[in-house]
């Protein structure tokens, strides 16, 4: 899959595009499955709040034109949707630590150049999950404060010009505190980001547990900050742009061949051919976003772990290594340390 050798931008990219193409069922598999559970659990979050406040809802949006609805009524619907909100996040953030320990299981077999299965590395994946998690929920924390610096910024923008009679004046100051904080605290967040983003890799190749993963991240980032960082952000932008290109194009498929126009379903359209043609819609768009779900944490990932690889091949003899493993039929590998 890829040279046994230092690997350069091109062997990189190559072999991620190739582990892609090779082991495209076992990811595919594995992202469809956690996904769709994730999808799951959202949504019967969503019964559960609509079945608590459905009726302070249903109070709000029968509100006449004019009258402001009650706070007793939007209250709850802030909270619940607030709460929906929040486990949604917790969810995708598991959902993504899942993926992200398969894309590292894949590589490992991919490198020496071994089939597997969905099986085997849905198995791997669920034993290193909670490395995997732990791990990304600590590199994570080091977005938390540029994040809530600039949630303040915009927050308090957005209250100013709302009320643009002056009575917040005492917020003007929080508007320079939250975007110049954020212009501060992002440079030495990026730093650490880049330091420690190959933890994932380390926690599942290495079976190592969280904090002993991003120390491992470190070490093996030290002396090559730049070209992880520049190599990493060029495979985040790809991925981004080749979601942004299938949104567009499912944008373009529902505008133009929308079911539920009139034309398509008939003069007087029955509830089921309505129900078909809404289920038809719907299925089109949840495919769209998992396969935009799908290129967007993988390819990222892969890349992750194929620097991984490159940089333990240039600081840690690796290659011999690797060699000697894709001839036997032992599993992990061996760490040489270089000479």
């Amino acid at each position: 899959m890829i040279p046994l050798a230092p690997l350069s931008l091109g062997d990189i990219l190559g072999g991620a595009f190739a582990t892609i193409g090779g082991y495209w069922k076992q990811l595919l598999g594995v992202a469809a499955a956690v996904y769709g559970m994730a999808v799951a659990a959202v949504a019967t979050a969503l019964a559960v709040a609509y079945a608590l406040v459905g009726d302070r809802l249903r109070e709000v949006v029968d509100t006449p034109h004019g009258v402001d609805p009650s706070w007793d009524d939007v209250r709850p619907l802030l909270i619940a949707f607030g709460c929906v909100w929040l486990l949604g996040m917790g969810i995708l953030l598991v959902a993504n630590a899942v993926v992200q320990a398969a894309c590292s299981s894949v590589v490992q077999s991919a490198v020496l150049g071994r089939p597997t299965t969905f099986g085997a590395v849905w198995r791997r994946a669920l034993s290193r999950f909670p490395a995997v998690l732990g791990a990304v929920i600590l590199t994570g924390l080091i977005a938390v404060l540029p994040v809530a610096l600039l949630t303040l910024g915009f927050t308090a923008t957005l209250i100013t010009y709302i009320a643009m009679d002056g009575s917040p004046a005492s917020l003007f100051w929080l508007i320079p505190l939250g975007f110049l904080g954020a212009l501060a605290v992002t440079p030495p967040a990026v730093w650490l980001w880049v330091r420690l983003c190959l933890a994932p890799a380390v926690a599942v190749i290495e079976s190592r547990g969280p904090l002993a993963s991003l120390r491992r991240s470190a070490g093996l980032v030290r002396g090559a900050w730049w070209r992880i960082c520049g190599i990493s952000l060029l495979a985040f932008a790809m991925a981004s742009l080749a979601g942004f290109v299938i949104q567009q194009l499912i944008n373009a498929l529902t505008t133009v061949g929308n079911p539920l126009t009139p034309s398509a379903l008939g003069g007087d359209p029955t509830a089921g051919q309505i129900l078909v043609a809404v289920s038809g819609l719907l299925l089109l768009i949840l495919v769209a976003q998992l396969i935009m779900q799908f290129l967007t944490t993988t390819f990222p990932q892969l890349v992750l772990n194929l620097l991984y690889v490159d940089q333990r091949i240039r600081t840690e003899n690796l290659a011999p290594t690797l060699a000697e493993a894709a001839g036997t039929p032992a599993h992990g590998w061996k760490t040489r340390k270089a000479p």
